[in-house]
C-alpha cells in the first residue's frame, strides 16, 4: 500500500470512495483478489470519533474505533495494488462499459473500471462550543454502541422526533434517570409517543442547548436557552444524520425511499460497475461488523463483475 498521490490520470481496477470499515474492507477485499485499487479518504467520518468499539468480536477489552483504522491501514500496508489517496471527490461519471472518471479538487482525476461508494453519513450532532470533543466520550448516537456502558446512569435524549422519543424509550430499560431534550424550533413527537413517555415518567423539555459543562470530553451538564441546567452522564443526540449519497446520484445510482443507497445482498447498485457499503445504504443498523461485512460482499462482486466472460458462471 502506498500513500503517494497516484499522478492525474492514473488508472486502477477500482475506486474506492471512504476510508472508513467499509471501504478498507473493500480495498483489503479487491487487493486480494489481485486488483489495483484507489482508496480516496478524507480523514473525516464516523470512524474518526473517539467511540470505543465493544461491538467487534475478537477484541476483548473493545477497540477505538480510530484505533480499528490504524490497524486496517497496517493490514493494508504489505498490499502495493492498494494506493491510499487524501482527495475529496467531487465528481465521478461514467459507466460499467467505458468506465468512470473521478474528479478531485486542483481538476485532478483518475480513472478505475468499477466503483465503490463507503462514503458514509453525516450526523446531526448538537453544536456547541467544543462539541466534537465530546462525541464518542460522552456524546453518542447508538444505543446498540452504548448503551450497556450507560446502565444507571443519567442520560439526556437530544432530539424532536418520534425516534428520538423512541430511543428514550428503549434507553428507559437500561436507567430509569432519563429525560429528552427536543432543542428544536419545532415540534414532532406525536400524541402516541407523548403517552408512552409520560407513562415511563420521561421529562420532555422544550428547549436548546445553549452550552455545556465538561472537560476531557466527558459532559456533566446541559444549559438550556431557557435558563435550565440538566445534569448528566451521558447525552444521546437523535437528531437524525444525512447519507452521503452526492456521488451516487451523479451516477445515477437509485435510492431507496428512505434516502439511502439502495442495493441487493451482493451491495450492487441499480447502475452496472456501482457498488455502495456501509453506513450509506441503510438508515439503520449502523455498524462496524455491518460495514465490514458489505466491503467484503461489494470487493467479491466488483471483482467477479472485472472478469471476462470465460471466467464467469453465468
Amino acid at each position: 500500500m502506498t500513500t503517494n498521490e497516484p499522478a492525474s490520470g492514473a488508472s486502477a481496477d477500482a475506486i474506492v470512495v471512504g476510508g472508513g470499515p467499509a471501504g478498507l474492507s473493500a480495498a483489503l477485499y479487491l487487493a486480494r483478489y489481485n486488483r489495483t485499487v484507489l482508496v480516496f479518504d478524507t480523514g473525516h467520518g464516523r470512524s474518526t470519533h473517539h467511540q470505543k468499539n465493544r461491538n467487534y468480536l475478537g477484541f476483548p477489552e473493545g477497540i477505538a474505533t480510530i484505533g480499528l483504522r490504524e490497524l486496517a491501514r497496517q493490514q493494508l500496508a504489505p498490499y502495493e495494488q492498494i494506493t491510499i489517496v487524501h482527495h475529496v471527490i467531487s465528481e465521478i461519471t461514467g459507466d460499467g462499459e467505458s468506465g468512470f472518471t473521478a474528479q478531485g479538487q486542483g481538476d485532478h482525476r483518475w480513472h478505475g473500471r468499477v466503483v465503490v461508494l463507503a462514503t458514509g453519513v453525516l450526523d446531526h450532532f448538537p453544536h456547541f462550543p467544543g462539541w466534537e470533543s465530546y462525541v464518542g466520550r460522552s456524546m453518542f448516537w447508538c444505543i446498540t454502541c452504548d448503551g450497556y456502558e450507560n446502565r444507571g446512569r443519567n442520560i439526556l435524549v437530544v432530539g424532536h422526533t418520534d425516534a428520538a422519543a423512541g430511543e428514550a424509550m428503549q434507553l428507559h430499560s437500561l436507567t430509569d434517570r432519563v429525560q429528552l431534550l427536543t432543542n428544536s424550533h419545532s415540534d414532532e413527537i406525536s400524541s402516541k409517543f407523548r403517552k408512552r413517555l409520560d407513562n415511563a415518567n420521561i421529562p420532555v423539555i422544550d428547549d436548546h442547548i445553549h452550552e455545556v459543562e465538561g472537560a476531557d470530553g466527558m459532559m456533566t451538564a446541559v444549559n438550556t436557552r431557557g435558563g435550565l441546567r440538566i445534569e448528566l452522564d451521558s447525552l444521546f443526540s437523535i437528531q437524525g444524520a444525512t447519507p452521503e449519497t452526492r456521488l451516487a446520484q451523479q451516477l445515477g445510482v437509485r435510492l431507496a425511499p428512505s434516502g439511502w443507497i439502495e442495493v441487493d445482498t451482493e451491495q450492487k447498485t441499480s447502475v452496472p460497475g456501482v457498488y455502495a457499503a456501509g453506513d450509506v445504504t441503510a438508515l439503520h443498523s449502523h455498524q462496524v461488523t455491518a460495514a465490514v461485512h458489505e466491503g467484503a460482499q461489494a470487493a467479491s462482486a466488483a471483482n467477479y463483475f472485472l472478469y471476462p466472460p470465460e471466467l464467469k458462471a453465468d
